[in-house]
Parts: structure tokens; C-alpha cells; sequence
């Protein structure tokens, strides 16, 4: 029996990317539109957001310490505009409220 063959047949380049993609040694990085504006969206490795903690906008719950997730914002704006979503969140976006509902003792951050 011959070994498995982990490469793509056909030629294929694995280091081609798709478009609008961007590897870099943060994460792929992408360009999506959202009402009306263009983000630049990073998938982050949960190993590389060892003891930090965010709270997603989509949902308004914390995404823990070690969790893969993304990180979204204008493509213009600046580091103060980053948030970090959960990635189901972030494709679920235009379906979620405007308006999020916190409880009374949440945190505001």
C-alpha cells in the first residue's frame, strides 16, 4: 500500500489563496461589505489570544480566553473600531437586532 498523498491534485499551488484573501502571520485577513461600507475581517487562532477576553458585538457574551474568532473593522477606521466576533455571529449578522439587551449587573464594555 502507498503512503496518502496530502497534496492537492491537478497542479494546484496550496500557498494561492483565495481572492480578497491575505495571509499573514496574524491570521487570514479578508475584505467583506457591510451596510454600505468595506471591513477588513482576521480570523485569530485561540492560542494567539492567550488571556485576553472579549465581548462579542453579535451576541453580547464573552469569548473566552483560547477561542478561535475573528476580528472585524472599517476598512478605514482605526484601532479603537476593531471588535471581536464570534465567527457564527459575524456570518449572522444582518439577521441579529440593532439593539442589544444587556441585564441590569452586566458589564458595559
Amino acid at each position: 500500500m502507498s503512503p496518502r498523498r496530502n497534496r492537492p491534485k491537478g497542479g494546484e499551488n496550496p500557498a494561492e489563496r483565495p481572492t480578497g484573501a491575505v495571509g499573514d502571520r496574524f491570521g487570514l485577513q479578508s475584505t467583506e461589505s457591510w451596510q454600505g461600507e468595506e471591513w477588513s475581517v482576521r480570523h485569530v487562532a485561540g492560542a494567539s489570544a492567550a488571556g485576553k477576553r472579549y465581548r462579542c458585538p453579535g451576541c453580547d457574551q464573552e469569548i473566552p480566553s483560547g477561542v478561535a474568532h475573528l476580528v472585524a473593522w472599517p476598512e478605514y477606521g482605526g484601532v479603537d473600531d476593531r471588535r471581536h466576533w464570534h465567527k457564527a455571529c459575524w456570518n449572522a449578522r444582518d439577521r441579529r437586532t440593532t439593539k442589544v439587551q444587556r441585564s441590569r449587573n452586566a458589564p458595559r464594555h
